[in-house]
């Protein structure tokens, strides 16, 4: 699963930033809060491991769960390339703009008949 898909779903964003407010945390100290059911908590958070947003460690008979921050870099690089990007666009339609606002204030006005 991409990060763009994980990232989709509002229950996912908000695990992701309750693991970066806190740090590490248990799949049930997550669970907790969430209207949801346990199961389908873990579902979402199946689909954060996949997308490698997360990371799970066992210990005895806990998950922890973290944050890996490597696809979030990732996804920042390519916004900041993406708003590049149009920047550049918009800057050419500035400079369009103003040529032809130039080219219509030179221009000899016609007679009104």
């Amino acid at each position: 699963m991409d990060t763009f898909t994980a990232l989709a779903e509002p229950t996912r964003r908000l695990i992701l930033e309750r693991l970066m407010a806190n740090g590490n945390m248990s799949a049930t100290d997550i669970c907790r809060g969430f209207k949801s059911s346990p199961p389908a908590i873990s579902q979402h958070l199946k689909v954060l491991r996949e997308a490698k947003l997360v990371h799970v460690e066992k210990r005895a008979q806990q998950r922890i769960y973290y944050v890996n921050p490597e696809p979030m870099k990732e996804l920042e690089r390519w916004i900041k390339q993406f708003a590049a990007s149009k920047e550049q666009e918009f800057q050419r339609l500035d400079k369009l703009l103003e040529s032809m606002k130039a080219d219509a204030e030179s221009a000899p006005l016609l007679p009104f008949e």
